[in-house]
């Protein structure tokens, strides 16, 4: 079993984004089915920053399902663009864990949308459980 840190230490990671033209439409917008992925790889590298990997909590009985997901696209993201996805653990409780993002395009300042995620804790067999200690902000 994997060795788990202490406590989580890193509560905001950024992570680019360069969208693909698979992701897009004939126009060269992103589509808005992308956006859950892209969160998806915001919270993996947020828990990768923290000395967590998805495959050890799973290992260990820990396994995180979506049960909330909010997104506001804001302008659009095109083919090749060059974006800056922000995800921030914005808060911990004993059964859920709340995420909140914000994709940025740099070179011109524009908010490209936000999004908020609240993830519940579960067991193999899919019955809630407390999340761990060592998850909570130190």
């Amino acid at each position: 079993m994997a060795e788990f840190p202490d406590r989580t230490t890193v509560k905001m990671h950024v992570i680019d984004i360069v969208p693909r033209y698979v992701e897009t439409d004939q126009a060269g917008v992103v589509h808005h089915s992308v956006y859950p992925v892209w969160l998806e790889m915001g919270r993996t590298e947020l828990l990768r920053a923290n000395g967590l990997a998805y495959k050890d909590l799973e290992s260990a009985g820990y396994l995180f399902v979506v049960a909330e997901m909010h997104i506001r696209y804001r302008r659009p993201a095109f083919y090749d663009d060059n974006l800056k996805l922000e995800t921030t653990c914005s808060s911990v409780t004993a059964g859920k864990v709340e995420h909140t993002y914000r994709l940025m395009r740099p070179s011109d300042g524009t908010l490209v949308a936000e999004a908020r995620t609240i993830l519940a804790c579960v067991n193999p067999e899919g019955t809630v459980r407390r999340i761990p200690k060592f998850m909570y902000p130190g």
